[in-house]
């Protein structure tokens, strides 16, 4: 049996954000990716110099297309822009019984804007109780609960505990953004610390794509049938192997992506 995973999100021409690394760690990952797109970036390396919302009925179109045929076990939520695009979406995907991942896309890596600030609201009433698991970085987690980002892990933890309290099943506080020579990530269930996940932090300015990454592999191994706390930690593991890998690429002269197919194929 194929296991599935559908990626809702927008499209990054520069391949390594978006719908592209979604179905690229998808594919790492041995699982079949099928898409959404929800918007149309102009992107490089360097910057997001235009953005192009897909029209609502296409949107829908296109989860209808999907959700009809395909036996998705898992849907992976990233770009959706605007407050119209996530009604759309929640109205499309609410009786699909599976797995949903949700990451809150706002920010690019190179610092342009990809949700507009009206549609936090929205996100936070929509999707988030609707999410089997939501993958925000500290930033996002902050302007989900309007508190500023959490700088240590008893404030992570506390974060994750008010997004499971807005009705997020579990929540992965990815710790990123925070400072110190450690990447420390915690994963909430229900409201309660279920695992934690730290490695060292890489030196390498190629991690354009990292969120999408992970939300996407979760996706991945929750369609293959693995418990949250396994597809956290195999997706944990493939994406520091795949930013150990960055440097090996030589893409653009900005954030470069990471290697998706550093398993598969080396430079």
């Amino acid at each position: 049996m194929t296991s599935i995973a559908l990626t809702i999100a927008g499209s990054d021409s520069g391949g390594g954000a978006g719908i592209q690394a979604d179905i690229k760690a998808m594919s790492a990952l041995g699982v079949f990716g099928a898409s959404v797109i929800t918007a149309v970036t102009a992107q490089n390396t360097q910057a997001v110099t235009a953005v192009h919302g897909v029209p609502l009925d296409m949107v829908r179109a296109q989860i209808d297309a999907v959700l009809s045929d395909l036996d998705v076990s898992a849907i992976k939520i990233g770009m959706l822009a605007t407050p119209q695009i996530i009604d759309t979406v929640g109205m499309a995907i609410k009786d699909y019984a599976g797995p949903v991942v949700l990451d809150p896309v706002m920010i690019a890596k190179s610092g342009d804007a990809l949700l507009a600030t009206e549609a936090v609201d929205t996100l936070r009433s929509v999707l988030l109780p609707r999410a089997t698991l939501v993958t925000p970085n500290l930033p996002e987690a902050g302007v989900l609960l309007g508190r500023p980002s959490a700088e240590n892990t008893e404030t992570m933890t506390s974060q994750g505990q008010a997004l499971c309290k807005l009705g997020a099943q579990s929540v992965l506080m990815k710790g990123g953004h925070a400072k110190g020579d450690l990447c420390h990530d915690i994963l909430l269930e229900n409201g309660t610390v279920s695992a934690e996940f730290t490695a060292p932090r890489q030196d390498t300015r190629n991690t354009h794509g990292t969120g999408c990454t992970l939300s996407s592999s979760i996706a991945a191994g929750l369609a293959k049938g693995l418990l949250m706390q396994e597809a956290v930690a195999e997706a944990h593991t493939y994406l520091q192997g795949a930013i150990a890998a960055a440097d090996a690429l030589t893409v653009g002269s900005g954030h470069g992506p990471v290697h998706h197919f550093h398993q598969v194929w080396a430079t």
